[in-house]
């Protein structure tokens, strides 16, 4: 990969995670012509970048993963330690995504008599479970499919007042789910089994 070609897989990401663009209604494409790239004061940065990721396809995660953990992302953050404990860390959860779906709905619902709580904001504040996932005890991924099978960001969006943190959690969310599988009958069945152990 150039750097230009870099440049050109991390733009509509960025905007995608950012703005009202949608990566996948424009399939990844938008308007970016070489000289606009080399008059960029960081093209070097995407440079370095297309040297380490020669995968389109790795390097579309990479930037995800990290993408995911700051939208205000600079591509020279790419270039740190930081950045590549995102991607490992978010690798490894997508590569067992049943497998870590599983274990959080464990450590979510376990020993809860009723689960309809731990999705339900009171008075305005944020629900149990998404209080879970700010602490990281349960993966982002888990919220995403469990939102999908019940409609979380339209429940939550309407009863948490908070009107700070929340919007930019809520974009998040609804931003990264389209990167995730989209048959969630597998993991409607775990759940399923899971609330009623």
């Amino acid at each position: 990969m150039t750097g230009y070609e870099t440049f050109a897989l991390f733009h509509p990401l960025k905007l995608h995670f950012t703005t009202d663009y949608d990566y996948f209604k424009y399939n990844g494409k938008c308007n970016i012509s070489m000289d606009a790239f080399e008059r960029r004061k960081d093209k070097y940065h995407f440079y370095k970048l297309s040297r380490k990721y020669t995968n389109d396809e790795e390097l579309k995660w990479f930037l995800i993963s990290n993408l995911v953990e700051n939208d205000k992302l600079w591509v020279g953050d790419l270039l740190g330690d930081g950045a590549d404990q995102n991607f490992k860390r978010r690798q490894k959860t997508l590569q067992s995504l049943t497998y870590t779906f599983e274990n959080d709905c464990r450590n979510i619902f376990d020993g809860v008599e009723n689960p309809n709580e731990l999705l339900r904001c009171k008075n305005g504040e944020y629900p149990p479970l998404l209080t879970k996932y700010l602490h990281r005890d349960v993966q982002i991924e888990t919220i995403c499919i469990l939102s999908r099978i019940l409609g979380l960001m339209d429940i939550w969006n309407s009863c948490i007042a908070e009107n700070i943190r929340w919007p930019t959690l809520r974009n998040t969310f609804l931003k990264y789910t389209p990167f995730l599988p989209q048959d969630v009958t597998p993991f409607k069945l775990k759940l399923k089994t899971i609330i009623n152990e």
